[in-house]
This record gives C-alpha cells, structure tokens and sequence, in this order.
C-alpha cells in the first residue's frame, strides 16, 4: 500500500504553490524573487489533492489536515 500524505501548503494568489523565503506578513524577503506573497494555506492530500476550501491562516488549516488524517486511518481501521 502506497503511503498517504496530508500537508499544508503556503499559495500565492493565483492559487500556485509558494517555496519563497517570506515574512510573518506573507510578503517576499526578496522582492526580486517573483513572488507576489503568501495569502492562503491549502491541505493537500497526496491521494485526494486539494481538501475543501483554502485557509487565510496556517494555524486554521491545520485542524483541517488533522482531520482529513483521522479520515485515512478511520477507513484503514474498517478494512
């Protein structure tokens, strides 16, 4: 059985991932990067892909990524 995994994920605006150094406001360290800043957090599942809706904060979308989590092992726990 493959592994599942369920992360939070930093998007830009466009709703395209965000790898940059950036600052507690969600603004690019580097502003020569291209990055137009952080301003949502998706959990991303790595067998479902994008679960519910983006959150503006992390610490809201960690709950969500734990829950999702109990899901997997819930169903694992039936088979």
């Amino acid at each position: 059985m493959a592994r599942i995994t369920i992360r939070v994920e930093p998007w830009h605006d466009d709703n395209s991932r965000c790898e940059h150094a950036v600052k507690p406001s969600g603004r690019p360290r580097d502003p020569e990067s291209g990055c137009t800043g952080r301003t949502a957090y998706a959990v991303v599942c790595s067998e479902h892909g994008d679960v519910g809706q983006p959150h503006h904060v992390k610490v809201l979308a960690e709950p969500a990524a734990t829950e999702h989590r109990q899901e997997h092992r819930a169903a694992l726990a039936t088979h």
